[in-house]
């Protein structure tokens, strides 16, 4: 602990930036390598879960990610379930102006004004359905009690209650709050929330039966959401603190495991592979996506804070694109620079510090290392 002035003690913590993987005393063979995540029945091939984003994921981009080996988690709440055919405002949105933020977050706010339509959620997550792969929507706190009877009735496999902080005791004096225990307990799907930065709102939230809880703010509004709420999250403290909680829990539950999800500040490889280090499960991932040729953003990548009418954050940014979606995943590419093939990436780190899955990978030593860009 460090002393703040006279009144204030505060903890330091580590951003994914200042730490590094320390390979053992052995290599492996990266085709050994097995990469392949569980949660609850669901299996698989990759960690990577396409964040429920309009500038990252359509039900066109979800269906070929789950057909890559990861999920598409579906934004209930963006363009694809407000317009029938929500192309031309995407377009219009990419086309906004860079040199007039102020106005393109105006623009934006009215589009998204659009109200959600419940027969949209159900016709664009039956669209996934019938393409043979998982299904998976998001829904915010704020708008699951009016939607989610649309969502399980669509025949959704997972669902994924998103916030910039969600907390699973909400006070309200003026609406009546979700109560995550009785909803999730309620709901036939497993569900994952968050998102939660530390060890007691992370245990709180395992306690309501959610199957996964998401680590960070994701959504790309790490750095508005500092500046404008004074909110920051180092990931690599807080992934080891919520993967403390979820050992905890293990014990205190007789061996309930919940998955750890990573989401924020993950927007090349190596960011990835040092949360997964840090004990997480799985990675939610945006702006790697972003990046691709199908993307729907084009290589603008913004999320929900963007439009917020209340407190807007996140910024809508230009990224670019470095290839397909398919090359974005497994390769194979000409980027040295951790955009693309994250699949291989991932391998290979694996296999050079000693390591043949997932889980044994957690046990990996880091070292505190000063950042360089």
């Amino acid at each position: 602990m460090t002393d703040i002035g006279l009144s204030k003690r505060a903890r330091r913590t580590y951003s994914l930036d200042e730490i590094a993987l320390v390979p053992s005393r052995r290599t492996r063979d990266a085709r050994d390598v097995n990469i392949s995540w569980q949660i609850d029945a669901f299996k698989f091939d990759t960690p990577f879960i396409g964040a429920p984003m309009d500038s990252v994921m359509s039900p066109a981009t979800a269906i070929a990610l789950g057909k890559l080996g990861g999920l598409g988690v579906l934004n209930l709440e963006g363009l694809w379930t407000r317009y029938e055919n929500p192309q031309p405002l995407l377009d219009e949105i990419t086309d906004l102006p860079a040199d007039d933020p102020v106005a393109a977050t105006r623009r934006m706010q009215q589009i998204y004004s659009e109200p959600i339509k419940a027969e949209l959620i159900q016709a664009r997550l039956e669209e996934i359905r019938e393409a043979g792969v998982i299904v998976a929507g998001s829904l915010t706190p704020q708008n699951t009690q009016e939607f989610y009877q649309t969502v399980v009735k669509a025949g959704v496999d997972l669902f994924v209650i998103r916030g910039a902080a969600v907390s699973a005791q909400h006070v309200s004096a003026s609406r009546e709050p979700l109560d995550l225990k009785k909803f999730i307990y309620e709901l036939d799907v497993p569900v994952m929330v968050g998102g939660v930065t530390g060890y007691t709102p992370a245990l709180h939230l395992m306690r309501t039966g959610a199957a996964g809880v998401l680590v960070g703010f994701g959504g790309g509004a790490a750095l508005t959401t500092r500046r404008g709420l004074g909110i920051q999250a180092a990931m690599a403290t807080a992934i080891s603190d919520v993967a403390a909680a979820r050992s905890d829990y293990l014990d205190e539950s007789g061996g309930r495991y919940v998955q750890v999800i990573a989401d924020g500040s993950l927007g090349r490889s190596g960011d990835m592979i040092k949360a997964l280090a840090m004990g997480a499960d799985a990675v939610m991932i945006g702006a790697p996506l972003a990046r691709a040729q199908e993307a729907p953003g084009k290589g603008w990548y913004w999320g929900n804070e963007a439009h917020s009418l209340e407190f807007p954050r996140g910024i809508r940014t230009q990224l670019g694109t470095v290839g397909s979606l398919e090359e974005i995943i497994q390769g194979l590419s000409a980027y040295t620079d951790g955009s693309s093939n994250l699949v291989g990436a991932l391998k290979r780190a694996l296999a050079t510090c000693g390591y043949t899955d997932l889980k044994s990978f957690q046990r990996i030593d880091v070292n505190i290392t000063p950042y360089v860009r």
